[in-house]
């Protein structure tokens, strides 16, 4: 069964910036190019993951949060498999676990990939 694979996080700085990445990795249900993907997270004490950005199966749609609207960016190459998350003018309230995944799941949920933004 297909299980994503975040990375790309760490410990920034407030106003840094960091770049996640996500593959796949297993047999998917169907192709990567074909779905709606999504980034999640999840901050220290929720009960669950908050969508935070989507993107259409050909990258041309995009949607944000309201709370990363503006300093996030959503990517994907269909060609090597990977969906990106550019994230700039990082805030302390953005720390959270970050997950990807269908913008309606799709794969088995991942570890995720945590990020810390911290003077």
């Amino acid at each position: 069964q297909a299980q994503a694979e975040e990375s790309g996080g760490g410990l920034a700085q407030p106003g840094g910036s960091l770049r996640l990445s996500c593959s796949v990795s297993g047999r998917a249900p169907s192709p990567f190019s074909a779905n709606r993907l999504a980034w999640y997270r999840q901050s220290a004490g929720s009960l669950s993951r908050g969508l935070i950005a989507n993107i259409s199966p050909d990258g041309t749609t995009l949607w944000y949060a309201d709370n990363v609207k503006g300093r996030f960016t959503i990517s994907r190459d269909n060609i090597k498999e990977v969906l990106y998350l550019q994230m700039n003018a990082l805030k302390p309230e953005d720390t959270a676990v970050y997950y990807c995944n269908g913008d309606v799941p799709i794969w088995q949920w991942g570890q995720g990939t945590q990020v810390t933004v911290d003077s």
